[in-house]
C-alpha cells in the first residue's frame, strides 16, 4: 500500500522539478511519519487528505502559508480521531519538544 502522493490541489506536497520540496528537516520527517503511518494500516488516506484540505481551508489568510505545518496538525487530527493518539498525549508531547534547547535534534526521553 502506498499513498497516492501524486494528487494535485490544495493538499498536494510541495514540488520543484516534481521532487518534494521541505525546508527543514522536521518538514521531511513529518511526511514520512504520515505515509508510514498510513501505509501501516493506521488510517486511509482519504480521512488524512479531508484532514489536510480541513486544516489548509481553515488557516488564516493573513499568515505566510505554512505547508508543513498544516500537514502535521492534520496528521495530529487523523491519530486523533482514529483513536490512535489522544489530544493530550499530543499536548504533552509537543510540551517536551517545546523544551529542547534551540538547534537540538535528537531524541528525547519524556
Amino acid at each position: 500500500m502506498t499513498a497516492p502522493l501524486e494528487a494535485e490541489g490544495p493538499a498536494a506536497p510541495p514540488r520543484s522539478n516534481g521532487e518534494l520540496v521541505f525546508a527543514e528537516p522536521w518538514e521531511s520527517r513529518a511526511f514520512g511519519m504520515a505515509v508510514s503511518l498510513y501505509e501501516a494500516g493506521a488510517f486511509s488516506w482519504p480521512q488524512f487528505q479531508a484532514a489536510l484540505i480541513a486544516r489548509i481551508a481553515a488557516a488564516p489568510r493573513d499568515e505566510p502559508y505554512r505547508y508543513y505545518r498544516l500537514w502535521l496538525a492534520a496528521l495530529e487530527d487523523v491519530l486523533a480521531g482514529v483513536d490512535a493518539v489522544s489530544g493530550d498525549e499530543i499536548t504533552a508531547r509537543a510540551k517536551v519538544l517545546a523544551r529542547r534547547p534551540s538547534g537540538h535534534d535528537h531524541g528525547v526521553t519524556a
